[in-house]
């Protein structure tokens, strides 16, 4: 039977790891939460065996751990998860269920760690697994694996915005027929020593250790570690079986600036370009977003970019902003991932949160950004995620009618 075309894709289950929680009832409190005080924030309390056995946790890197606490959550809320070790997931078809995940750099705490043991003890000492646990795909395999899924596994590595990027990939899977189940978001742990003096030798890194999204005193980003993960399936098919829905994907959009390694085009351009097509493909216009949760990195440049560019694609209409990452830190190519997560608990709440660090709002940047949390009416919602070497992500997030 030929696929069906342009089906519209359901937000059926979300799962999430984050410094500002682990587990969507405590990420949610934490987007409302301060945030002490550092420019790098890992996980506290995260215990890999909680879902996994320590044999397999001693072979897999972080950010592959985090994607299967993360999926592990997804399923069972979508109502689709039994058992937790050894998971068995009700899926009619494994070959139609496929697994879509964006990261920065894979395993790269595995790998410097393993070159420390190598300039310390010589090569006998080093891990027959380094390979395997490095490999950006070894969070999308070890999700096929885990649950079974014999469709596509794939991995985006689109810097910043690669976690928006594998929701979109995925989003296409299920809407031109190729799947009818996918596993889609981010996973990152890049908190090395080496990645950190990068990060601080380029003064991305808040020398407060404030992340103030949009502030006149933004001072940088605060470097973190995430993993956010969506299940994806056609509409009427989660509707056929009784599926609570928080949200469906209408559209998205992908470009890139053409233009610098790390700073974005001038004014937004690309950013703007990027908005305009997400609310083209999803049949909207600027008027009929209610809410953007931005990308806002708390970095001077990249927050006056996306605000230049907001401004320019909604004109008087004004959505209210949010960014999370003054509770979340920014976790590079889960970004995208972990607010889709807070987009979805958004809309079920029915409440906008924060921008957490936000005190004085940069005159320069002329958006509506929430500073508390905002009651709200779901309505269409557009959530960026823009990243180094100049690419730019958005998607559209529609309530359910």
């Amino acid at each position: 039977m030929k696929p069906a075309l342009n089906r519209r894709v359901a937000v059926t289950g979300i799962g999430v790891v984050s410094p500002a929680g682990i587990g969507v009832k405590e990420f949610w409190a934490g987007l409302s939460r301060p945030a002490a005080a550092a420019n790098v924030r890992r996980l506290g309390g995260f215990d890999p065996r909680r879902w996994m056995s320590h044999r397999v946790a001693r072979t897999a890197d972080l950010a592959t751990q985090m994607a299967v606490a993360a999926a592990d959550e997804a399923l069972a809320d979508a109502g689709l998860l039994t058992g937790e070790i050894e998971p068995t997931v009700a899926v009619l078809d494994t070959e139609r269920a496929a697994v879509s995940l964006g990261t920065g750099i894979g395993g790269v705490s595995t790998l410097e760690s393993q070159a420390t043991v190598l300039a310390a003890h010589g090569e006998r000492k080093v891990s027959p697994h380094t390979v395997p646990m490095t490999m950006p795909n070894a969070g999308a395999a070890a999700l096929s694996i885990r649950y079974g899924f014999q469709g596509s596994a794939s991995v985006i590595t689109t810097a910043c915005a690669a976690g928006t990027d594998a929701i979109a990939a995925g989003a296409k899977l299920i809407a031109s027929g190729a799947a009818d189940l996918v596993l889609a978001g981010g996973s990152d742990s890049s908190l090395t020593p080496v990645c950190v003096a990068g990060f601080k030798n380029m003064r991305a890194l808040s020398r407060s250790g404030i992340s103030r999204p949009f502030d006149v005193d933004r001072d940088g980003l605060a470097a973190s570690e995430a993993a956010g993960i969506l299940v994806l399936e056609p509409l009427e098919l989660a509707l056929e079986r009784g599926a609570s829905i928080y949200l469906t994907i209408d559209g998205t959009a992908s470009t890139a600036d053409a233009y610098h390694v790390t700073a974005p085009a001038p004014n937004g351009a690309g950013a703007e370009r990027c908005m305009r097509m997400a609310i083209e493909d999803a049949g909207y216009t600027p008027r009929d977003i209610t809410h953007i949760n931005a990308h806002g990195t708390s970095t001077a440049l990249n927050d006056a970019a996306e605000a230049h560019a907001i401004r320019r694609v909604f004109g008087a209409a004004r959505p209210l902003v949010t960014s999370i990452k003054g509770a979340t830190g920014h976790s590079f190519g889960s970004a995208g991932a972990v607010e889709a997560v807070a987009v979805a608990l958004t809309m079920a709440h029915e409440l906008i949160p924060p921008t957490l660090g936000l005190s004085t709002q940069d005159p320069a940047l002329d958006i509506d950004v929430a500073r508390e949390p905002t009651p709200w009416t779901p309505g269409p919602v557009l959530s960026n995620s823009f990243g180094f070497g100049g690419h730019n992500g958005s998607l559209v997030f529609s309530p359910v009618a």
